[in-house]
């Protein structure tokens, strides 16, 4: 896989991929577009390291993190708009699980005291993107409300996915250690940010 992302890297084919994948995640979050984004930015890294090149190009890296969170926020905008049509399908969808019914109340909260924080924080958190666009689309949040928030989460997940796959590829070389070792942080952060979400509830069940 490394090797033909890093073929892919170097053509405008890899942005293609990269923003589909980022694209459509909000409806399938089981597409693993971070993991993508990591690896795609792992073999460019390691690729122009080990090459005829001393240093990746960093433009490159550039272009990555604006593919990735310009689809990231287009994703977001278009699975809100949907939400926000067809809000009582999701309605009585979220409505059959609790824990989504929780997030969309906890979400509402957070917009109304502009707190919306809470949607870069749930970028990260493993399906935390889809609960949050969807939900804003349900409640017919203002856009103007959702979508400053949006550009910051997909902005910051975007750069520190890239950041990771770039350091990787730099420290370790396009390997599968050096992936790994990416994935395994941004991993780490999805568990950090759903603990952050599920903190505040815990202490007001408390």
């Amino acid at each position: 896989m490394l090797e033909q992302l890093g073929a892919l890297a170097n053509t405008p084919w890899i942005y293609v991929v990269v923003g589909l994948s980022v694209l459509l995640d909000v409806f399938l979050p089981v597409l693993p577009s971070g993991v993508l984004v990591i690896t795609a930015a792992t073999a460019a890294a390691g690729s122009a390291v080990g090459g005829d090149h001393p240093r990746p190009d960093l433009a490159e890296m550039f272009a990555l993190v604006l593919c990735a969170a310009t689809a990231s926020v287009v994703g977001d905008l278009v699975a809100y708009r949907l939400a926000w049509r067809g809000g009582d399908r999701f309605d009585r969808a979220i409505a059959r699980s609790r824990r989504l019914t929780a997030a969309q109340e906890k979400l509402g909260t957070a917009l109304l005291r502009g707190g919306g924080a809470l949607v870069v924080v749930a970028r990260f958190a493993p399906a935390g993107r889809s609960v949050v666009s969807l939900g804003a689309g349900v409640m017919h949040r203002r856009v103007r409300d959702f979508l400053p928030w949006s550009a910051l989460a997909g902005l910051s997940w975007a750069a520190y996915s890239v950041g990771l796959g770039y350091f990787g590829g730099r420290w370790l070389g396009a390997t599968w250690v050096g992936t790994a070792v990416s994935v395994l942080a941004l991993f780490l952060a999805g568990a950090g940010a759903a603990f952050l979400i599920r903190r505040p509830r815990e202490a007001e069940a408390g």
